[in-house]
């Protein structure tokens, strides 16, 4: 797969709440910051990360809205809607920076809002 492959398969993944192929798309010794969960390395300890995922989000949706590829680097602007079992929802707007190396994610980065997903703890 070529850089916008990964990419759309990536979000394509997401949204049908398939994390164990999603992760398939990251390279064995990835490296992800995520705002959120801070530093991943290693696709296993991503794999081990995400199966909590399903518990957070009854529903999740992540929508690209722009997307720039050059080479093996890709920008994603997107929005994220989602809704906790609870009943509480996220929207919130994302960009996604990806390094892509023989079809292989090797790293990530994220940058949004966190107040949305701050709420989400408050009781």
């Amino acid at each position: 797969m070529n850089t916008a492959d990964v990419v759309t398969r990536y979000y394509e993944l997401a949204n049908a709440g398939d994390w164990d192929t999603w992760c398939d798309l990251f390279a064995e010794d990835q490296t992800m910051d995520e705002q959120l969960a801070g530093h991943v390395e290693g696709r296993e300890t991503l794999r081990d990360m995400m199966k909590g995922f399903p518990d957070m989000y009854a529903e999740f949706a992540n929508v690209p809205v722009h997307v720039v590829v050059d080479g093996g680097h890709a920008a994603v602007v997107s929005h994220i809607t989602a809704r906790t079992p609870a009943g509480r929802t996220v929207e919130a707007d994302v960009c996604n920076y990806f390094q892509v190396e023989d079809g292989l994610i090797t790293y990530m980065t994220n940058v949004h809002d966190t107040v949305p997903f701050a709420a989400l703890s408050e009781k």
